[in-house]
């Protein structure tokens, strides 16, 4: 039944409640959205309702011109299930669509995988446009994870320390031992908002992340009960070994149905490059909640929060376009209780932010 939640999980009405308004507002805002500028409201037909009309009322309150553009939902082509690829399918054959988003002063997202790696992406940038990717979370965690000036410092001096390093080392008692050669890396540090023509954020945020060049990422990542896998919505349950060798994951261990999950579902791409790495990067957002996804039901989160929590090592399998490899399958894995290393400086302490 509709708005049935499992036990022990909150079920939230859909209704307009004004702190969201005021949220949506705020982070609109911190934008740059005045009421001298143009946007659209970029949807789908399975987007969630309830933030598209957010959106509306507070732009409306803004002052901003703004028309909606609603695309229909796409037929999943994929042999597996899509889940958390960040690369909407939505605008594909959208041409007039794409020069619409191209022409305005703001875009907010709300698309249910969204234009962060989407093949539009950069036509709709280059036109001058600012993205804020709006995940697909019910508008409750949009709330809490709003960000502030102080996270924008912190994730901007996160990214400065990766552009300019030439190795991260990521280790833990567990046994993790990852090597990342970050040589030409290209690194983006997501605060929440945006406010330069031509870029992209999206909310919430509290993230650094570099993408690796080609064959930059070697060694053993192993996942404990309690670290996160933000695809399939869960924390894990069981022991899964990692073995990374130029990128690739060569191979996926453990006795538990985490690692059976994991192999079947990358196996069901038939694509070498859904076991490649697309990005690495540490959460830096203070206020996101580690036990968030015991208080949803799957309906009401798409996991985005998890990946923001202060301390843990993101770690993410899939498309990594800066070394030229493009795939739909996507797994995004903090893990919690690692230490992480930029050349000499220790970011993260056994799993604790060390600035």
């Amino acid at each position: 039944m509709r708005g049935q939640a499992t036990k022990g999980m909150a079920v939230l009405n859909d209704r307009i409640e004004a702190k969201w308004i005021d949220a949506f507002e705020t982070t609109f805002r911190a934008c740059g959205v005045t009421e001298t500028q143009t946007a659209i409201i970029l949807s789908e037909t399975q987007s969630r309702d309830l933030n598209v009309h957010l959106s509306e009322l507070a732009l409306g309150r803004i002052g901003a011109s703004f028309f909606h553009l609603k695309v229909p939902t796409p037929r999943n082509t994929s042999p597996a299930i899509i889940r958390s690829s960040g690369a909407t399918l939505a605008l594909n054959g959208q041409e007039k669509a794409v020069a619409a988003l191209s022409g305005v002063d703001f875009v907010a997202d709300l698309t249910l995988e969204g234009l962060m790696h989407a093949p539009q992406t950069g036509a709709i940038l280059k036109g001058g446009a600012r993205i804020l990717n709006i995940s697909n979370e019910h508008p409750d965690m949009l709330e809490r994870a709003m960000p502030d000036e102080d996270l924008k410092a912190r994730t901007l001096a996160a990214a400065r320390l990766c552009r300019k390093s030439s190795e991260m080392t990521v280790t833990s008692d567990a046994g993790t031992d990852l090597r990342v050669n970050m040589a030409g890396n290209n690194t983006v540090g997501v605060w929440g908002w945006t406010d330069k023509p031509g870029t992209l954020a999206h909310w919430p945020g509290g993230i650094v992340v570099s993408f690796p060049a080609a064959g930059s990422v070697n060694g053993r990542l192993v996942f404990q009960p309690g670290d996160m896998n933000l695809t399939f919505k869960k924390y894990f349950d069981s022991e899964v070994i990692f073995t990374l060798e130029n990128d690739y994951v060569t191979s996926i261990e453990g006795k538990g149905t985490d690692a059976r999950l994991m192999r079947n579902y990358l196996d069901a791409f038939g694509d070498r490059e859904a076991f490649a790495t697309s990005h690495v990067g540490w959460g830096l957002h203070r206020g996101a909640r580690y036990e968030a996804l015991t208080m949803y039901d799957k309906r009401d989160s798409n996991a985005t929060e998890l990946r923001a929590v202060a301390g843990n090592f993101l770690y993410s399998t899939g498309a990594n376009e800066f070394a030229g490899r493009f795939t739909e399958g996507h797994f995004d894995l903090p893990m919690m209780g690692c230490t992480i290393t930029v050349d000499d400086t220790c970011v993260v302490e056994n799993g604790v932010l060390t600035s």
